[in-house]
This record gives structure tokens, sequence and C-alpha cells, in this order.
């Protein structure tokens, strides 16, 4: 059964977004949706749930004018706030069930409103900017239901979405996880990022290098890189690919690296109708003037012979049958680029070509491609081979005894036990370090409001159920939570581990000396 179909599938979870400058008037009240899950919902019940979010947000204004509701907590519901652009909200209604799975940490599902809507704007641009081109709310409300219920594609597990509970307290959403890597690996990298980055001749291009899920390598300012990064991660790693339904098949011709495919190749298929996102033309190769790109459609990316990603998603051009290259828009330069994905064995390379230096289109695209392949093929191959030779499997970053989580807010990077180790962890040490990560999102979330610009350090330590401690370390924008299953009942132990820990891997960041 298909997400589309609604409210069987979401068991207690509604997500919105509204507009608090549209349908203030007696009988326009339902043009400020813009989106609701489920959508088979009765709009009474659409109206009801937004007109108390709204209430919400203009009671909690008095207040703090700056920094509306995050969270309000009721007792059976929690509501989450995010305010994704000015006056543009959007907001996830949990139902507090009996099921000890369905314990959140909010500032996770926080995370998730705020990583669906950077995506979306990574391909679309702003909604207000979408509003303001359709007044009518259309052309917004066509983009933003197939993106998002694609996105919620990756949360099912059977019939309900698995939305970050308290088992997924040991990772950090809006992070990139980096690949420790040699000296020697380090040179050739460099080498062959300057190779990417003067593909183009004299226009700047960016570039992004990932071995596995891990980021090797970016030219990107840091939501750039965030953002890019979660996508590859989602649809363009090998392991994306790899966990793709479809196959496609398709020829080159002549040097370029220009793709050809069959019309039947490019049907369409998804757990969602074509109806949705196409409103006349649902030919794939026709007049795709009112066609929706569904950036984070499934199984749509496939790798080509000459090593190149390539999808119909952005369309086929009518005459050639080449598909059209992806294009997402960058926030620090505000400027729309060609996306270029290539693939050489666990290694994926992304190009990114300002579409202001492509003065002829696909066909420019492709001799960009050609020179690429030309210039760094053997640059590649030997990144490959230094990265695979010290490459120490999915367990590389698993230290024994710990179960741990680094953060380093400044730079959005995170580092974690393998997911494979922390499964190992008792259900009560999970829920101790979810709690206790609860209190300090509460700390961090009081001490940004009352000391602008001022960091506070924090320890604390608890002690489970059954008996593992759940500790937490703040210090200079860095971040520390960890799980001891097999520490002494001593506090003394415990805090003993975490100073070995902090010495060997962190560099002393976390001591206390």
């Amino acid at each position: 059964m298909g997400l589309a179909s609604a409210s069987t599938a979401t068991d207690g979870m509604q997500l919105c977004i509204f507009d608090l400058r549209r349908g203030q008037n007696e009988g326009q009240e339902l043009d400020k949706i813009l989106f609701f899950f489920p959508a088979d919902l009765p709009f009474s019940t659409q109206l009801s749930v937004i007109g108390l979010s709204e209430g919400l947000i203009t009671f909690t204004r008095i207040f703090s004018p700056e920094a509306a509701c995050e969270i309000i907590e009721a007792e059976r519901h929690s509501h989450v706030f995010y305010e994704a652009e000015t006056d543009i909200w959007m907001v996830m209604v949990v139902e507090k069930g009996k099921d000890s799975d369905a314990i959140w940490r909010i500032d996770a599902l926080r995370k998730v409103l705020k990583e669906v809507h950077s995506l979306f704007v990574m391909f679309y641009g702003s909604i207000r900017a979408m509003l303001e081109k359709d007044p009518s709310g259309g052309l917004i409300r066509s983009h933003l239901y197939p993106f998002i219920m694609d996105y919620l594609s990756d949360f099912p597990v059977g019939k309900k979405l698995q939305l970050p509970s308290f088992r997924d307290c040991l990772k950090e959403r809006g992070t990139v996880q980096m690949l420790t890597m040699g000296r020697e690996a380090a040179i050739e990298v460099q080498s062959l990022v300057s190779v990417l980055d003067s593909c183009a001749g004299n226009s700047s291009c960016y570039s992004m290098i990932l071995f596995h899920d891990l980021l090797v390598s970016t030219t990107l300012s840091p939501d750039d890189t965030i953002n890019l990064f979660t996508y590859a991660v989602l649809r363009l790693s090998p392991n994306a690919l790899s966990s793709g339904v479809n196959s496609w098949s398709y020829i080159r011709r002549g040097s370029t690296s220009s793709h050809f495919v069959s019309g039947s190749a490019l049907t369409h298929s998804g757990p969602v109708s074509e109806q949705i996102y196409h409103s006349s033309d649902t030919s794939p190769v026709g007049n795709n003037i009112n066609r929706v790109t569904r950036a984070l459609q499934h199984g749509k990316w496939y790798k080509g012979k000459d090593g190149f990603l390539v999808t119909d998603i952005w369309g086929v051009d009518v005459g050639s049958l080449v598909c059209a290259t992806p294009t997402v828009w960058l926030q620090q330069t505000e400027e729309a680029m060609y996306l270029c994905p290539y693939q050489f064995k666990s290694l994926t390379l992304i190009l990114l070509i300002p579409v202001s230096s492509i003065l002829n289109g696909e066909q420019g695209v492709a001799l960009v491609k050609q020179q690429l392949l030309e210039n760094a093929s053997l640059k590649i191959l030997k990144v490959e081979e230094k990265l695979s030779k010290g490459w120490g499997g999915e367990n590389a970053y698993h230290v024994s005894g710990y179960r741990y989580l680094l953060v380093d807010g400044d730079r959005n990077i995170s580092r974690a036990s393998p997911p494979g180790k922390v499964t190992t962890l008792a259900k009560e040490s999970l829920l101790a370090l979810s709690k206790l990560r609860d209190e300090v999102d509460l700390e961090k979330s009081r001490a940004k409001r009352d000391n602008a610009g001022c960091e506070k350090d924090l320890e604390v330590s608890i002690r489970a159920k059954n008996n593992a401690w759940a500790i937490a370390r703040i210090t200079g924008g860095k971040e520390l939570y960890m799980v001891l299953e097999k520490a002494s009942e001593t506090l003394l132990y415990a805090s003993d581990a975490v100073e070995k820990f902090s010495n060997r891997y962190c560099n002393g960041a976390f001591s206390l000396d």
C-alpha cells in the first residue's frame, strides 16, 4: 500500500505546512493550507489542526516575539513547530502511544522538518518565491505533496511510519560524516579536486566526493554541503543505488556522454498515483510544461557505461531522447547548478556546473563530462585505490566497550558507533540516553535564548535501570554522548572511561583537566 493512501499508514502522525499570511478572511481559510498529511482527512480536521497551531504561535509570540513556540506537550500528543521561512510554518503532531517505541526526541523530529524543507529549497527554491510566482497556491501544492511523500517513503516499517525515536539517539541528522584518511590519500584527493573545479574552463565549478556514505571532500558552503550530502546518501551513493528495484539500460552515441533511452524505459512508477504529479501530460517524452519533477523519487538513478549517473526525473528531450541534466540551487551563491554525479566502485563524485556557464544546454554539459573523463580518470583511479587500501569496513569507527556519538556543531560534522553495534545496546540504555539528550537539548535552548552567542559547557551522567551509564559532555561547540553498559557501579569508573576516550580519540577535547 502506498503512502498516498494516507491515514491507515500514519498511525498517529500528522504533518502540515501553512502560510500565516494567507486565508485570513472568512471563507478563505483553506488558502493557508499548503500541505497536509494525511491528505484524506476532512478539511474540517485539517483546519482544526492548523487553527490550533496558529493560535499557539500567536500566543507564544506575545512572550517571545523573536522565537515563537518550538514544542507543545499535550496529554496525548506532542506538537513540534518549525518556522521554515518567514510566516511559513511546518508542524508535526505525533501521538503519545502506549508502545514504548513511540518515544520521540523532539529536537530529532524538528530536524526532520528542517531537512525536508532544506532539500525542497535546494531543488525548487523557496516556498515564498513559488507563492509569489503563483498566488493561487496551486504551483507550490503540486510540488510539495509529491516531494514530501517521496521523502516520507524512506521512513516506513510495514504499514507504519518509523519516525526517529529513542533508538536513534546515537545519530545526528543535519550533519555530515567524514572519512578519515592518511596524508598520501589526502594529497591525491586535493589533486583530483583541482581538476574537478576547473572542468568548465573559466567558470568555477563545485565538487563533492564521497567514499561509501562518508564525505571525503567538498568545495561547497556548510549548508549546501549538508543538503547535497544528504541527497547523495539518500539517492546517489552505491548503497542507495543497490537498494533500487528498477533497471535501465541505454547506449551512448558518439564521443559525448549524452544518454539515449527507449520511451518504454521511462514509464514512471511509484507508490503514489501519477495523477498527483502530472496535471495533464503523462507521456514521459511529451510536453513537460505541466510536469512536476519528483526529485526524491525512488529507483530513478542509474549508472551508465561511462560511470555517470543519469535519471529521467527531470524530463527527456523530445527529439533526441536525451535525459535532462538535473539542476539544484545553491544557498550561498544563489545560483542554479547542473548536477552531474559520477561513480567508480565505492567512490562517488558530484560535479556542480553553473547553468549560466553552459550556453548550449545538454550538449555543453556532455562536453564538460567528456573533459572530466579525459582529465580526471587516472586521478579517480588513484584516489579510489588509496581510500580502499585504508578502509576499515563498516565497523571502521567502532571503539570496543563504547557506544558513542561525537558532534562538532561548528563544522556540522558527526561520528558515531556503527549502527550494527548500537543495536546491541539494551532498550533501557537507549531510553536513558534519549532522555538525557532531551534534557541537554532543553538546556542548550535555554542558554541560546538567555545568552545569545554564549555557549555553555555541560556535563551530565545518569544511571539507567539496567545499571548502564548514559553520559553527555558539551564544551566549545562540541558534543559527546556515550553509553557504557559494562562500566562498574561507580561514577568514578565511568568518568575515567570517558577521559580515556576523549584523550585517545578527541585530542582531549572533553577532558576535565
